[in-house]
C-alpha cells in the first residue's frame, strides 16, 4: 500500500529557503571576491532601505507561520496541507512567506552593497513562481475546491 504522504503535497521544484538562498549565496561569493557591482548608495541610506526591507520581510513570514500553527497544519510545501489558512496576513497576500522571503533577500543585498546580488533576485522570484506557487495554487485547488478558488478570487498572489 502507498503511503498519502508521498503524494499528498504540491510537488514543489525545491525548498523555497534553497531557491532564495543560492543564489543569494552566489551573488555574495561574487561580490565579496571582488568581481560584484556595487549600488553606490551611502552607507545611511542603505542602513535605512536594507533594514526596512529586513524587517518588512520578517513580519509576514513569522505572523505566517503563526497562521500554519495556529490551524495545525504544516508551512513546508513539500508536506501535506491539512488545513487551507485563509486568515491573518493571508488576507493581505496569498504568499506572505515568499514575499517576506524577497524583501529579506533584497534587504541583506541592500546592506551589503551587492548589486549584482539583488540582480540574481530576480531569477529566484520566477523559480518561486513557476517551480513552487503555481504548483501550491493547483494542489491547493485540487485538495481544497471551491474554498480555496474563493480564497484565489479575493487575495493578491503578491501584494
Amino acid at each position: 500500500m502507498s503511503d498519502p504522504s508521498r503524494t499528498d503535497h504540491p510537488g514543489v521544484l525545491a525548498p523555497p529557503p534553497l531557491i532564495f538562498g543560492l543564489p543569494l549565496l552566489l551573488g555574495l561569493i561574487v561580490h565579496f571576491s571582488g568581481a560584484g557591482l556595487d549600488f553606490g548608495l551611502p552607507l545611511w541610506l542603505r542602513l535605512v532601505l536594507g533594514l526596512s526591507a529586513l524587517a518588512a520581510g520578517i513580519v509576514p513570514i513569522a505572523l505566517a507561520l503563526l497562521r500554519f500553527r495556529r490551524a495545525g497544519t504544516s508551512p513546508e510545501p513539500w508536506k501535506p496541507s491539512t488545513a487551507l489558512v485563509v486568515d491573518g496576513v493571508y488576507r493581505l497576500t496569498r504568499n506572505p512567506m515568499y514575499l517576506g522571503m524577497a524583501l529579506v533577500y533584497a534587504g541583506i543585498a541592500i546592506l551589503l552593497d551587492c548589486a549584482f546580488t539583488a540582480a540574481l533576485l530576480v531569477p529566484a522570484v520566477l523559480t518561486i513562481h513557476f517551480g513552487v506557487i503555481l504548483r501550491e495554487e493547483r494542489y491547493l485547488t485540487a485538495k481544497f475546491g471551491k474554498p480555496y478558488r474563493d480564497f484565489l478570487r479575493r487575495s493578491r498572489r503578491w501584494l
